[in-house]
């Protein structure tokens, strides 16, 4: 029997029960891909991060929801940079992650922690059919990057949304980000990624990627309060940095243990 630890980190808030709950696993070597896809199951976290150190400030970084391996994980990016920050490399303020979508910057800010990820702009796209039908509303706009992005015209279209899992996990790409100007932050938005095993995320980093390009361009400013809306909720300070999203935001440990493995 071998015994890992592992930590359970709220990304994106600074309270515990807020933000986005990632598993964050320590590795001295890498698992197979099918151990810990089953520990990502079991964890049932809308993801669990899988990192072996590599150098003094480096680490290889890996990501798992319920049923799939992911190329981008902004919360369980947070959150396994706030582990190393603050329980395991104490004296560092900055690290990179060599990652399915590259190198990675984090370092501390302040309070929070940034992230240096890549930004992936949406083009415009053509509503797909059945939206309406689905979800008895039309966004202003819809655009398409890796992930679907639908603008709506205010925060309460946002917040009232009834997604219809079925016909999200039937569109092509990434998911469904729904997004539209904030009342007290720049703007608001809430994801759905059923095709991964997650209906709707509570704060998804790796959206930001899209809707801060897009909203960078419609404010006409660069640097950007996001807040996402979703039951646990979260706020996230981005910055487009031409082709870069740096994101800060808080994180708070959960919970600390130890997974057994045969």
């Amino acid at each position: 029997m071998t015994t890992r630890p592992v930590y359970q980190i709220d990304a994106f808030s600074e309270r515990i029960f807020g933000g986005n709950p990632a598993a964050v696993c320590p590795l001295d070597g890498w698992l197979s891909d099918a151990v810990m896809q089953q520990l990502a199951a079991e964890n049932n976290l809308s993801e669990t991060a899988f990192f072996v150190q590599t150098g003094d400030a480096s680490y290889e970084l890996r990501w798992f929801t319920p049923a799939a391996e992911v190329d981008l994980c902004g919360h369980a990016t947070l959150a396994t940079a706030h582990l190393i920050f603050e329980i395991l490399n104490k004296g560092l303020d900055a690290l990179s992650f060599q990652t399915k979508s590259g190198v990675l910057q984090v370092a501390r800010k302040g309070d929070m922690i940034e992230l240096d990820f890549p930004a992936r702009p949406a083009v415009p796209a053509q509503l797909p059919d059945g939206f309406q039908a689905a979800h008895g509303c039309s966004p202003a706009h819809f655009l398409r990057a890796a992930k679907n992005l639908a603008v709506f015209e205010a925060e309460a279209d946002v917040a009232a949304f009834r997604p219809d899992l079925a016909y999200i996990k039937s569109l092509a790409g990434d998911g469904l980000i729904i997004t539209a100007p904030g009342t007290s932050c720049d703007f608001v938005s809430r994801y759905f990624a059923p095709h991964q095993g997650i209906d709707e995320d509570p704060v998804t980093g790796s959206a930001h990627c899209t809707s801060v390009p897009y909203w960078a361009g419609r404010l006409g400013k660069t640097a950007l309060h996001a807040r996402q809306i979703s039951k646990r909720g979260g706020d996230l300070h981005c910055q487009l940095d031409g082709d870069r999203v740096k994101m800060a935001g808080r994180a708070v440990l959960y919970l600390e243990g130890k997974y057994h493995l045969p």
